[in-house]
């Protein structure tokens, strides 16, 4: 797994999106037992905090050190470092194992054998993420431009699988039917442009360039971002649960 996010831990924990209550209201109808969880890829530990209001315990990974350091702490929740395909001995087995916004980087055969190591047998695995946002207006344009065009050469090409929504990703688990969902969020221009900032195509661009990319559309979205304070933008949702096959 690639490590795109260590070196701007704290803007990740600051700018990303929250998901939507719906999301975890879904696998929580599914569950009839709440023990054990576990978040892989935690990242700032923003869906493992979650977790904590419904499971006695949370189980919450990610192999950047510095990430971990941003998420916030909570009795019922044990944070360790530990890559996503890395084998490991656990007391118990999970009644629900996460990964949100992080399936892409991972290597499916080794992570999937882990998955099947530890979730009970009547447990649920979720993988959760999002595509690229929209709004409307020019700003759209603005945005798609930026996405397709400017930093579109530097995405890894894990990223196709975003851009995809999952659908193309392996999945040797036995499907359940999931909502349409949409992660939506009012943002100031500040917190566009630094949500912005977090993506890992900025960051390549900048390494290759020695400029950060968002100069090159600043003046196009302070011409077409109107009047008003904030603004919506609307995320895809993407969102595939299933149980073992037994």
């Amino acid at each position: 797994m690639k490590d795109n996010f260590s070196n701007h831990a704290a803007d990740y924990a600051k700018f990303r999106p929250t998901y939507p209550q719906e999301v975890f209201d879904f696998l929580y109808d599914l569950i009839e037992e709440k023990n054990d969880a576990w978040d892989v890829a935690t990242g700032n530990g923003q869906v493992a905090v979650e977790l904590t209001k419904h499971f006695k315990q949370v189980l919450a990974t990610d192999l950047s050190a510095q990430q971990l350091e941003e998420a916030p702490k909570n009795d019922n929740i044990t944070y360790r470092v530990q890559t996503a395909e890395a084998s490991f001995e656990n007391a118990t087995k999970f009644d629900l194992i996460t990964v949100a916004q992080a399936m892409h980087w991972f290597d499916f055969e080794a992570f999937y054998k882990n998955v099947q190591d530890h979730l009970k047998p009547d447990g649920i695995f979720a993988m959760i993420g999002y595509s690229v946002f929209e709004t409307s207006g020019k700003l759209n344009e603005v945005i798609q431009h930026f996405y397709k065009n400017i930093t579109d050469p530097y995405w890894d090409p894990e990223r196709k699988y975003l851009d995809e929504h999952y659908k193309t990703i392996p999945f040797p688990f036995k499907e359940i039917q999931t909502p349409e969902l949409e992660m939506d969020v009012i943002w100031t221009k500040n917190q566009f442009l630094s949500y912005l900032n977090t993506w890992s195509a900025v960051k390549h661009y900048e390494k290759a360039n020695g400029q950060n990319p968002l100069e090159r559309i600043q003046d196009a979205v302070d011409r077409s971002w109107g009047n008003a304070v904030t603004r919506k933008f609307s995320f895809p949702l993407l969102l595939r649960v299933g149980k073992k096959n037994i």
